[in-house]
């Protein structure tokens, strides 16, 4: 199969290029630069050099390629996050899909593909109703208002994938991604700041946070290039994890100091809203992409993938 994929140099892209090569598909795959289409070729993957968000000439990359599947994974996240520069700091990704998103979907229709992918997340669901949600529950009615862009642009790109005609939309919801080249990771900002004691539980710590192995995601990923219908899917595994319970257990793999434990309104004056996801957030069931994928997640518990990924 000739499958298109845009994003290949974040987390995932790049386990998710070994893994489509692995199985025989052949790989195209947009660079911005010459030095990252040079490093493409010499992967085995053949280059589209354009950047994302020149809508002319992602277009024209997309039309060349012919594939059959477009997979865009499209993100442009800073190594560190800061929770008081939330909105600045997903701005450029924000962009992407609010941008380069819809490009892509009518690109991938005009160019005869059968099917786009489209990575997005699950951890936008209305924290409503109880904690573990599936894909028919609705994404944030009222966010608070660091997330009200990233959610806009959100819906925008699931809105372009699943309704761009003559196209199957395949929308995958990822949990926090763990692993090499992500966040949680001992080189990545989470390791880092665990370690910093910049990771307190707050308040009651009940949220529930989904996480997924990247190897998993680019698992469910390559899945979906031909399984299971049109729609969203969340790749997550099979546990939600309450916050109380994930900080301190990625303090005592990665052989961290204890956790501090502040009140929610400590936090809130930290982090601004961004901190309510400690009591707030909805966990997502991985059932659908379970039953429909024909996906077995390696990791499917975190647990043991913390300690494989931080203590190993």
């Amino acid at each position: 199969m000739r499958v298109f994929v845009a994003g290949a140099g974040g987390a995932i892209g790049r386990p998710l290029l070994d893994r489509l090569r692995a199985v025989g598909h052949e790989v195209v795959a947009l660079a911005r630069t010459k030095d990252k289409a040079d490093a493409l070729r010499a992967r085995g993957v053949e280059p589209a050099l354009a950047d994302a968000l020149d809508a002319d000439a992602l277009r024209a990359a997309v039309l060349a390629a012919e594939p059959e599947v477009v997979i865009n994974q499209l993100t442009a996240l800073p190594w560190r996050i800061d929770p008081r520069k939330y909105t600045q700091a997903l701005e450029p990704t924000n962009r992407l899909r609010r941008e380069a998103g819809p490009v892509l979907a009518a690109a991938a229709a005009q160019a005869g593909a059968r099917r786009i992918i489209a990575q997005s997340v699950c951890f936008m669901l209305d924290p409503q109703g109880p904690w573990v949600l599936d894909e028919d529950a609705p994404l944030y009615r009222d966010p608070p208002k660091p997330l009200r862009d990233a959610l806009a642009a959100t819906r925008t790109l699931e809105e372009a994938t699943l309704s761009t005609a003559g196209l199957e939309g395949v929308v995958l919801r990822y949990g926090f991604f763990y692993g090499p080249g992500s966040a949680y990771a001992p080189d990545g900002s989470m390791g880092h700041d665990i370690h910093k004691r910049r990771m307190p539980v707050l308040g009651r710590g009940e949220g529930r946070f989904s996480f997924i192995h990247i190897d998993d995601a680019a698992a469910a990923t390559v899945l979906a290039l031909d399984h299971g219908s049109p729609g969203v899917y969340n790749i997550t595994d099979d546990e939600p994890a309450m916050q109380r319970d994930w900080v301190r257990e990625l303090a005592r793999v990665s052989g961290a100091p204890k956790p501090l434990r502040l009140p929610l309104w400590v936090g809130r004056l930290a982090a601004g809203p961004i901190a309510l996801g400690a009591v707030s957030l909805r966990g997502a069931s991985n059932a659908k992409a379970r039953r429909e994928l024909g996906w077995t997640p390696a990791h499917p518990d975190w647990r043991a993938g913390f300690a494989e990924v931080f203590g190993g």
